[in-house]
């Protein structure tokens, strides 16, 4: 699909994320962000369909509070989480009003690696070496690729939001675009909080619900969360060593194939059929297969022999220019379902590797 028939959402050049997104390929989206306006597929008429005003918010955190309890989630914990819940409706202006921007992939890059980002990527993998070491030994993911996720999810922890997770994951849930999603994400928030990992005063995130260096929804911090420094905590918001672990934990878990690498740029062959190009299994070849049909590094120079499987990806409407892709791509995409996000941590990486 070229990109002048989609719509890039500019809010995720600056967010994540991954498989917790149901976005096209060429597209990236603010974590966990509503991305459909559609009737909801238990048949049910959506609240914002309703028009559901403000004043009934009260009315549905109490509904809320009692499917949480009948979820097992401890009264106490629920109790203490609502107690302070409020309609926030900046978060429904962002969730309706996503700005969408068409962008080449050069425009892309230019603006989510400024040469001021990939020089304090630099000194952040050099800086953070004694506590990367340890991680990226334990789950066998290089150390540039955590540097480059939290880089590009985080700016390395300056950017995490301030947003009250309970508030807008209720409002979102409330607001009713995909109420279904946002309330097991308000319920696993509430187990976070169970878990004693982390105050309600304490649980701050994007207005969708990303939370802390990394951006892990809620439901993605009890699958993927680690304790990188054994303190028997997982925090993500304060403590590198458990935003190094989660990150490292999330690609181990969703195949990471040690060094092996991402992909790289390649030129293609004129006339290269388009339907090769994608990332189903059937369309994967060997390295050298790939050679044999024409394709060459971006020089002009052959590809290297390699028994290596790849897929090519073509992700704009620079039909001379893809990439050939391994199987580590994939599993960034699993992170945030972007062509664009997946080459841009691929690309910084390889900064970190030089």
């Amino acid at each position: 699909m070229k990109l002048s028939s989609i719509a890039i959402l500019t809010a995720g050049l600056l967010l994540t994320q991954c498989s917790r997104h149901e976005n096209t390929p060429q597209q990236g989206v603010a974590q966990g962000a509503a991305t459909s306006s559609t009737p909801s597929g238990d048949g049910k008429t959506l609240l914002s369909q309703q028009n559901r005003d403000p004043a009934q918010f009260p009315a549905y955190l109490a509904q809320l509070k009692t499917e949480a309890l009948a979820q097992g989630i401890d009264a106490g914990i629920v109790e203490q989480a609502f107690a302070q819940a409020h309609f926030v409706d900046r978060v429904i202006s962002a969730d309706r009003n996503q700005p969408e921007k068409k962008v080449t992939l050069d425009e892309y890059l230019q603006r989510t690696l400024p040469a001021w980002k990939v020089t304090q990527a630099q000194e952040m993998y050099r800086l953070y070496q004694p506590q990367l070491a340890p991680i990226s030994a334990r789950y066998g993911v290089p150390a540039r690729y955590i540097v480059a996720l939290w880089g590009m999810e985080s700016g390395f922890g300056k950017i995490q939001g301030h947003e009250d997770v309970i508030s807008a994951l209720s409002t979102l849930a409330f607001e009713g675009r995909r109420e279904t999603f946002f309330k097991n994400e308000l319920f696993a928030a509430l187990r976070i909080l169970a878990q004693n990992n982390v105050t309600v005063d304490q649980l701050k995130g994007s207005w969708a619900g990303a939370m802390g260096q990394s951006q892990f929804m809620p439901s993605s911090y009890l699958r993927y969360g680690a304790d990188g420094d054994n303190d028997g905590k997982i925090d993500i918001w304060n403590n590198v060593m458990d935003v190094f672990a989660s990150t490292a934990n999330y690609l181990a878990t969703e195949g990471w194939h040690g060094s092996q690498g991402w992909g790289r740029a390649v030129r293609l062959p004129a006339g290269f059929p388009a339907d090769k190009a994608g990332m189903k299994d059937p369309q994967a070849q060997t390295v050298s297969d790939w050679s044999r049909q024409g394709i060459v590094l971006p020089d002009g120079s052959p590809l290297p022999a390699s028994s290596q499987r790849a897929w090519v990806i073509i992700p704009d409407d620079n039909l001379s220019r893809g990439y050939l892709v391994y199987d580590n791509f994939r599993t960034l995409m699993r992170w945030n379902r972007s062509y664009y996000f997946a080459i841009s941590i691929g690309t910084l990486a390889d900064t970190l590797a030089q």
